[in-house]
């Protein structure tokens, strides 16, 4: 990932292409993390080519989108044929996917819907999954699309305005930091208040009575 995006910083002007060649590589398996891309292009939108916004949004968003279809074809294709690959049998959790499987029979669309925003691996379980399944590929292209672009829209306009308000943010983080070392040393005074409170009111019930 490093090289990765070693490589896309110094091809700003090509990012987009690198960006969605790399993604579609991420849909074979490839370890490619799909949510560091989609805050890379977003980081690189905001800074170095803001002129290419579009293009980089475009970029993460078909390609996470495409890796989608090559990963759920491979898995309905190929099938159970799949864990007699070494590789793959030991970057793929067999009894997770079967945990999947059941989710979808239980919960349908929801399944694609909040798993994208669940990353290491849990997102090509889910198409791999899906094509395990044999579900219908209108009915995953329709639910997985809905659900890519909700979750890639949210990384990216978090990414993107945050790298823009950088400054504003370590400032409110100082600011906030200070806030809780105040709040810290009036807690702190206030228990030394009153554990010395406590104490003396203790010593005072155990003086024995004046006569």
């Amino acid at each position: 990932m490093d090289f990765v995006i070693q490589f896309i910083f110094e091809h700003a002007s090509s990012a987009h292409w690198i960006i969605f060649s790399s993604l579609m590589l991420a849909g074979l398996n490839v370890p490619i993390s799909e949510d560091l891309m989609i805050i890379f292009s977003a980081v690189l939108a905001a800074t170095v080519i803001p002129e290419n916004t579009f293009k980089l949004f475009a970029s993460v968003f078909l390609g996470c989108y495409f890796s989608d279809w090559v990963c759920y074809w491979i898995g309905r294709k190929w099938g159970p044929k799949l864990w007699n690959i070494r590789w793959f049998s030991k970057t793929v959790d067999l009894k997770k996917l079967t945990q999947i499987q059941g989710y979808y029979e239980k919960y349908g669309f929801r399944t694609l819907l909040f798993g994208r925003f669940i990353p290491f691996g849990v997102r090509n379980g889910l198409f791999l999954a899906a094509g395990l399944g044999k579900m219908h590929f209108g009915k995953f292209l329709l639910s997985d699309g809905i659900a890519c672009f909700c979750s890639n829209t949210a990384l990216f306009t978090l990414a993107y305005y945050g790298s823009r308000n950088y400054e504003a943010l370590i400032h409110s983080l100082k600011t906030f930091n200070l806030f809780l070392f105040g709040a810290f040393v009036v807690s702190l005074i206030g228990l030394i208040w009153y554990k010395k409170k406590k104490k003396l009111k203790t010593q005072k019930e155990q003086q024995p009575p004046e006569l």
